[in-house]
């Protein structure tokens, strides 16, 4: 019995005797299958293979990020939050090796995972295991959990409070139940939001966006992109990071609001004339 994780979008499925017949994460159209075909691998491979690492990079003052070199899959980041007391890993990746394990324990370990949607759930269930961490994960994504673990705890409703510095919040958009992370004495107290790519850092890092498939480009309603502006509005956060260390670095919730207000005027028609 192995536990087979997906090559394209990196996660990892309850135990079977043989490689599953697909991966119902890829085989929708907010993701893809590889142009070659299916593909599986499991950790234990990709620990033999001595293919791979995780580094460990300083982003801020108690703020670290988890990126698997060479890149691996989608290709995101974690991120190690630390609080007095409380280390939330934010998103998660595949690889997991004793390097990394040891790495981490001598930052206080983590106390807790927190997932923005189910392209980052990797191998979220080894990860709490080996720390003895619970799993957050919002019940309206709760379908997507393709290895199921005692550790997940489904949250409801459109916030969730972790500790005293660090609060969920249901926005939804790319998934039902796709989150954010907010930090509030992030960049030095001024509040960080982490955001997976339910709002994604684009290329100028003075903008955001938002999409129902990154991929596939398929973009999100224009009333949606509201909704979503609107809950997040009063979230105070002066810099945000998405999962692949794209940040923007200040003003971060004005940036937001703007984007959101570019991206509505561009499907309405009154942005651009083309």
């Amino acid at each position: 019995m192995n536990n087979y994780v997906c090559t394209t979008c990196g996660v990892q499925y309850d135990a079977a005797p043989k490689e599953p017949a697909e991966c119902i994460i890829c085989n929708e159209e907010r993701q893809y299958v590889s142009l070659s075909g299916q593909a599986w691998t499991t950790l234990e491979e990709m620990k033999q293979s001595g293919r791979f690492q995780n580094e460990i990079t300083f982003e801020e003052e108690r703020l670290y990020s988890l990126t698997t070199t060479p890149a691996f899959a989608i290709g995101q980041s974690a991120y190690l939050i630390q609080e007095p007391g409380f280390n939330l890993l934010w998103d998660c990746i595949t690889y997991l090796d004793q390097h990394t394990i040891e790495n981490l324990e001598r930052m206080g370990g983590i106390q807790a995972i927190a997932l923005s949607h189910p392209h980052y759930y990797s191998a979220q269930a080894e990860w709490a295991e080996m720390f003895d961490a619970p799993i957050y994960i919002h019940e309206d994504d709760k379908q997507w959990v393709q290895r199921p673990n005692s550790r997940i705890v489904f949250w409801s409703g459109d916030s969730l409070k972790l500790s005293s510095g660090l609060t969920l919040h249901r926005l939804g958009g790319h998934f039902r139940g796709g989150a954010v992370c907010h930090w509030a004495s992030g960049n030095g107290g001024k509040g960080t939001l982490l955001s997976g790519d339910i709002i994604q850092v684009v290329q100028d890092r003075m903008w955001v966006s938002f999409m129902y498939s990154y991929p596939n480009l398929i973009p999100l309603p224009a009333s949606k992109v509201q909704q979503m502006a609107d809950q997040i509005e009063d979230v105070p956060f002066n810099r945000l990071y998405n999962a692949f260390r794209r940040s923007v670095e200040k003003n971060a919730g004005e940036r937001v609001q703007l984007s959101a207000a570019r991206y509505i005027e561009a499907l309405q028609g009154t942005l651009f004339s083309t």
